[in-house]
């Protein structure tokens, strides 16, 4: 009789890939993934705690389980990932959720399959959270789900510390793969069939640091010389450590996509000293310029917070004139949530949440304004996409160019994996619509 698991991902690209990484830990024991978590024989739960409405869904899809757990006792529910990794909250989840059998954290995940034999040999709760910085296992082997694109963790963990961040607390200091390791892994998934490789990590660009292996660009420059025909990106890069060489390496490479997300967060110097960002408003539009001088169409894209404490109109009024000047592609824009823990949440001057969705609204329009127009260049024009994935609602095959814009378009055969080159004929805002010129691969 077959046995099922079903795994819920909070945040990030890196949590994806966790989540894949868990997957094959399960698949490795004889379950099977379901779509349906009431048919799980286990449950997992990978959290987040970045923004504290992830973390408060989290709570809530968990709370959600008693009933399910009350019919199904034999049903193993585990919860792990950056939630329970911070000082406290893995008793939290304890007390409040007794009917949760595992509980574990950002380092010990490659130890799942031993707390799911724990638990099954009789021992009633298990809570293991490991401290320090955590381990980097060579030995995992992921249950990928996202064909054609496909993840390489390369750095774990981060050094920077800026103030509104939890992810140094939760995912230790900063430590680096081998990048044999990680030309080896990208080298397999590319013979496997995969056509776009993402490398991670929370400031990619210091990969490296403190060893004698490879810089980020001599790596990113190792792997675009593999065979085959595939696209490399990577993210997230952090402004401070972003250099010439990197902007050099990507323009001498054609399978480095033509995008880049450097987060600013601010336009304002103030409250850039306050984030301990590392770098001024100008420091960043002159990354800005040198990405634009070896690499002219390259598509930025960025993070950007409002309503951190002590904003004023003036700093406010310096993030929407950097936007501006920075002519980003698109950009994630989030109002300020404070992390207990962090050096922001003991600030003084907490700015009022209306006056936070007001200015976020401002932001979001001006962004989408920036995109939108940028869009509407698309149309007329042909442009080659990856197909990733097929749109039951519209009944369309979508995929990006190298620079992230979205199409969709219609077709009679299963494009998934394929290059294919499309002319626009719409933009929608961040997406675009067309029809299929040829296929390129």
């Amino acid at each position: 009789m077959s046995k099922y698991f079903h795994i819920t991902t909070y945040g990030c690209q890196m949590n994806v890939h966790e989540s894949e990484k868990i997957a094959g830990i399960l698949s490795e024991m004889g379950y099977c993934a379901c779509e349906e978590i009431e048919d799980a024989d286990i449950a997992v739960f990978n959290t987040c705690c970045i923004r504290e409405n992830a973390e408060n869904h989290a709570y809530g899809n968990i709370g959600m389980l008693k009933k399910l757990k009350a019919r199904k006792k034999d049903m193993i529910i585990a919860v792990g990932g950056c939630l329970p990794q911070q000082i406290g909250k893995a008793d939290v989840l304890n007390k409040k959720f007794p009917y949760v059998d595992i509980i574990f954290g950002t380092h010990n995940l490659g130890k799942l399959k031993e707390f799911i034999l724990k638990r099954q040999s009789g021992k009633k709760t298990v809570v293991e959270i490991e401290d320090g910085d955590g381990v980097i296992c060579e030995d995992d082997k992921p249950l990928r789900t996202s064909y054609p694109n496909a993840w390489i963790n390369i750095t774990y963990g981060c050094n920077n510390f800026c103030s509104y961040c939890i992810v140094p607390y939760v995912r230790g200091r900063e430590r680096s793969r081998r990048s044999q390791d990680i030309v080896a892994e990208a080298k397999a998934l590319i013979e496997e069939g995969y056509k776009e490789i993402t490398l991670l990590g929370q400031n990619v660009n210091s990969y490296g640091n403190g060893t004698d292996d490879l810089t980020f660009p001599e790596l990113l420059e190792k792997i675009a010389k593999l065979d085959g025909k595939f696209r490399l990106r990577f993210m997230t890069s952090h402004p401070k450590d972003f250099s010439e060489e990197l902007a050099r390496v990507i323009s001498e490479n054609r399978k480095i996509c033509r995008a880049v997300h450097l987060p600013v967060q601010s336009g304002s110097d103030e409250i850039l000293r306050k984030m301990n960002r590392r770098y001024t408003a100008t420091d960043y539009i002159k990354k800005v310029e040198i990405l634009k001088k070896y690499v002219p169409d390259c598509a930025i894209t960025t993070d950007l917070i409002v309503g951190f404490p002590t904003e004023t109109d003036k700093d406010f009024g310096d993030t929407l004139n950097l936007v501006k000047r920075a002519g980003f592609s698109s950009a994630f824009t989030f109002v300020y949530s404070r992390r207990e823990g962090t050096a922001a949440a003991e600030m003084e001057g907490q700015i009022p949440e209306e006056v936070s969705k007001e200015r976020i609204m401002r932001l979001v329009e001006l962004v989408n304004s920036q995109t939108r127009a940028q869009s509407a260049e698309y149309v007329g024009k042909t442009v080659e996409i990856l197909c990733e994935d097929f749109d039951k609602k519209r009944g369309m095959f979508l995929g990006r160019d190298e620079y992230g814009r979205m199409a969709y378009f219609a077709s009679e055969k299963n494009l998934i994996g394929k290059f294919v080159n499309v002319k626009i004929n719409a933009a929608n805002g961040v997406s675009l619509t067309g029809d299929v010129a040829d296929i390129s691969e």
